[in-house]
């Protein structure tokens, strides 16, 4: 099976296998010029060796995609950092206004209270003032019309 003369041809991707087509045509070339595999079915010492850099290529790939994934991670919580940074600043400006708002709003309903209060003040006085008016005239009409 691999000892064919014909050169193999892989057509991109190679699916499921992890290996790129210069890894695969690496390997087939290892296998194909190791000794064959021993009546006993033991594995040859140069095969294990390549089985071992191919685990640690492998190895090596994973542990570089993990650093890859962890620096994207670390990005990703610093942009969501920031970004609530931001917020909470947008936030806090705008807390501030609404509380000088309020206490602007607050000023004005106290003074118009006051007002308010100077009004009803003003009309219970004024309003015992017509009631005196109203019971002189009537004195005053009584006396007339009783001479």
């Amino acid at each position: 099976m691999f000892c064919s003369d014909d050169p193999v041809q892989l057509q991109l991707p190679v699916l499921g296998t992890g290996f790129t087509r210069d890894e695969l045509e690496e390997l087939l070339s290892v296998l194909e010029s190791e000794s064959p595999v021993s009546p006993d079915n033991s594995v040859s010492e140069g095969s294990n060796r390549t089985l071992s850099s191919v685990d640690d290529d492998r190895k090596r790939r994973r542990m570089i995609s993990n650093r890859e994934a962890a620096r994207r991670s670390r990005w990703r919580k610093k942009k969501h950092l920031e970004d609530m940074t931001e917020d909470l600043n947008r936030l806090c400006a705008e807390n501030q206004q609404l509380k000088s708002r309020l206490n602007l709003f607050m000023s004005r309903f106290f003074a118009v209270q006051m007002e308010n209060e100077g009004l009803r003040s003003e009309l219970a006085s004024l309003s015992a003032r017509l009631s005196d008016l109203h019971w002189i005239l009537l004195a005053m009409q009584n006396h007339t019309n009783s001479r």
